[in-house]
């Protein structure tokens, strides 16, 4: 008789299909802001416009229409991106991270992906998303998606100092 050995879940190496990807509810506000803090905070100043989203995502994302999207793993949020509404089915993919110590291990591709096909499944049209060169792991994410570049004269002035890459994916 065979006994098949079980592995318990370790947060840095999760077993496959371990992570839950799902719409937020309440008692995610916190776990949001200190995602977004912890690495908004690693490589750049938090700016006014974050403090204002992340200390209100209810009235700054959900009430205008936007979502928010959680990564889950043995009921901790590890990873989460905000859809927030620009208007005429379009828009923004924002405020995407995963926890530092699980990087690197296709949490944020999943992630990621789960986002594009949500915004599909609510009608969305296009999606839009403003980031900065130093993160070159999560330009090259968004390319493998299918986000392209904006050109120059399509970009429109952001709230954020730190935006310096802006990019876009057709759902049509």
């Amino acid at each position: 008789m065979q006994t098949t050995e079980r592995r318990e879940a370790d947060p840095l190496h999760p077993l496959p299909g371990s992570i839950q990807l799902r719409p937020f509810e309440p008692g995610d506000a916190a776990a949001f802001r200190e995602l977004n803090e912890a690495w908004i905070g690693k490589y750049f100043a938090i700016e006014e416009k974050d403090s204002e989203v992340l200390n209100d995502p209810f009235n700054y994302i959900l009430k205008p229409g936007g979502h928010i999207l959680m990564a889950v793993q043995a009921g901790s949020p590890i990873g989460c991106c905000a859809l927030l509404a620009m208007g005429d089915g379009c828009y923004e993919v924002a405020k995407m991270c995963v926890s530092e110590g699980l990087r690197g291990q296709g949490t944020g591709r999943r992630l990621l992906n789960y986002v594009v096909e949500y915004a599909r499944s609510i009608g969305a049209r296009r999606l839009y998303l403003e980031t900065n060169t130093k993160l070159a792991n999560a330009i090259h994410l968004y390319e493998a998606v299918g986000f392209q570049h904006l050109p120059p004269e399509r970009i429109q002035p952001s709230p954020y100092a730190r935006a310096n890459v802006y990019m876009e994916m057709s759902l049509t």
